[in-house]
């Protein structure tokens, strides 16, 4: 079997899908992206291109070895991003040609069903309780909401108090039984996210995300040993080789790799195993289309510290596949089973991905503090 050709699509609302031919008439589907630099990680899939096209796409393995230590500089957004929807392309053709899915190749299920959290948003009171609410009503077990921004570094009490009553307002209307999550989304620093978990410590949260940013192990791991609130991060890292040093730290309880960043299913896969020799927990993040969450539903029917899966709840529930796959996800009371089917355990429905073409233009939001510095988003 030979790769044929590779080809991209952007996908409203800011999604890349890559789709990889081959000469036996199997084709694969990944979801490389870099919200807002989308056109630039297609660049870069077109040129791994060249040396893709002609090789047996089976020897996934081997090709992630040659692309990323093969160009000499590594790693990073872009090309890990682009060599990551690749490997789920691949390895949606390996699993197609055996007639087994992906997650079958890597050791067989572990589960029967895979747990989904769901965002809750709102400016207001009162939109965030209706949006708490309509989580509930569709059956989840778990939500995940973020701290308002633009904040600063150091914030004032207001502030904090304001954001653990908004939280106390989701957990009132939730109850005890379902899993509260906060994004601090690295928007603060380590003060006030000490200042904030300890404020929010008797809402007995699923997890704090991002307390500061990822790029600082060691003070990621000092927020962690001063509370008992599990602290989780990794959507910005990118393979294993990032995760290391949080790991050894225990700055972490959840890591949280992105099947479209971090270098594949395969990769999140090692990682995986890197965090159960910690007892750390696996709760892959993905705030983009139906190809990513397919991807990561076979790797959490196989991994055993596999927590929950991030959904983005979008209203048009493109999200789970509606309006590009064949047949969309089901979410029955907060969990999608497992596919049975080949590959990646989808068909992508390619009319539809072409009247859903967009010239791939999304910018990321750019948030700004009263005095016009830049905050962090």
């Amino acid at each position: 079997m030979k790769i044929t050709s590779i080809s991209t699509y952007h996908v409203e609302p800011r999604w890349l899908v890559v789709k990889v031919s081959t000469d036996k008439g199997i084709v694969g589907f990944g979801e490389p992206v870099v919200e807002g630099r989308a056109r630039t990680v297609e660049t870069a899939i077109q040129e791994m291109s060249n040396y893709l096209i002609g090789q047996d796409p089976r020897r996934i393995e081997h090709h992630w070895q040659a692309i990323y230590r093969g160009g000499f500089y590594r790693g990073g957004p872009i090309l890990t991003s682009a060599l990551s929807g690749l490997e789920q392309a691949m390895w949606d053709i390996k699993g197609k040609a055996l007639g087994v899915p992906v997650y079958e190749l890597l050791g067989g299920h572990v589960r029967d069903s895979v747990r989904m959290y769901a965002h809750c948003h709102g400016e207001t009171e009162e939109t965030l309780g209706a949006t708490a609410r309509r989580r509930v009503s569709a059956g989840f077990t778990a939500v995940k909401l973020a701290i308002d921004g633009p904040a600063w570094p150091i914030e004032s009490p207001d502030w904090i108090d304001a954001q653990v009553a908004r939280v106390a307002l989701v957990r009132d209307i939730v109850g005890s039984n379902v899993n509260i999550a906060v994004d601090f989304h690295g928007r603060v620093g380590p003060a006030v996210a000490n200042t904030l978990i300890a404020e929010m410590r008797h809402l007995r949260l699923m997890f704090v995300e991002e307390p500061c940013l990822p790029d600082n192990p060691s003070a990621m791991a000092d927020i962690a040993h001063r509370t008992t609130t599990p602290i989780a991060t990794g959507e910005r890292l990118f393979t294993r080789w990032q995760y290391r040093e949080l790991l050894e730290t225990k700055a972490v309880a959840v890591v949280q790799p992105d099947l479209c960043h971090v270098g594949g299913i395969f990769e999140a896969r090692k990682i995986a195993a890197m965090a159960e020799t910690y007892y750390v927990s696996v709760a892959p993040h993905n705030p983009l289309g139906p190809i990513s969450l397919a991807a990561c539903i076979q790797l959490g029917a196989c991994t055993p510290n596999f927590l929950i899966q991030e959904h983005p709840t979008l209203d048009d529930r493109s999200d789970i596949g509606h309006g590009i796959l064949v047949d969309p996800f089901e979410i029955v009371e907060g969990s999608i089973a497992i596919p049975t089917g080949p590959g990646l355990g989808i068909e992508v429905d390619e009319d539809a991905l072409e009247k859903k073409k967009t010239n791939g233009v999304w910018e990321s939001p750019t948030l700004r503090h009263g005095d016009g510095s830049v905050a962090e988003w």
